[in-house]
């Protein structure tokens, strides 16, 4: 892959959004990329209603849309932004959108798009297998941090010195008889 192509899905890759549990692109990231204004995007996608089911593409809830321009994605109505909520589109109605789109730049941006997201699914793949194996060491610290104080006190009870009874050596009076002498003394 050539540095430029690089360069462009990097550039789609930061445009990605997790909204409802799905990796997305707004329209108008995505009409940008395909060199079409929103307006025109999302007209041709309305005329082909049939081609995206809402698991291709929804429209943005109000709380989402506050939560994005909270995040400083979207602008305000009062600083220019858009005065509608933005439709999102998941990977599938991306590569759907450059088709009924069947501009040059549409189909040719279709392709970074794909990289992107695919990019962007082996990345969160690698975060989970790194997730489980930490969740095994920490599993295994904690059955060795038990394992780990039961030695400790082990080892403290080995160091401490034995205490025996030392037998006396040379004559040694009966109990009852060094009573009696004790008090004679």
């Amino acid at each position: 892959m050539n540095r430029h192509a690089i360069v462009l899905s990097k550039r789609v890759e930061s445009r990605i959004l997790f909204l409802r549990g799905q990796r997305v692109l707004l329209d108008v990231d995505l009409a940008e990329l395909y060199g079409v204004e929103v307006r025109q995007l999302n007209q041709q996608v309305k005329r082909n209603a049939k081609r995206f089911p809402p698991a291709f593409r929804f429209q943005v809830a109000d709380k989402e849309l506050e939560i994005l321009r909270s995040q400083n994605v979207i602008s305000r109505r009062q600083h220019g932004g858009n005065r509608y909520r933005p439709y999102a589109f998941s990977e599938h109605g991306a590569i759907m959108a450059a088709t009924v789109l069947n501009s040059e730049r549409a189909i040719e941006m279709s392709i970074f798009v794909v990289m992107a997201f695919v990019r962007m699914r082996e990345i969160l793949s690698e975060n989970r297998e790194i997730a489980k194996k930490l969740a095994e060491i920490e599993q295994k610290l904690k059955n060795h941090d038990g394992d780990i104080v039961c030695l400790f006190s082990t080892v403290k009870r080995l160091l401490e010195p034995v205490r025996t009874r030392r037998r006396r050596i040379g004559f040694q009076l009966p109990e009852a008889s060094r009573t009696k002498y004790a008090r004679a003394v």
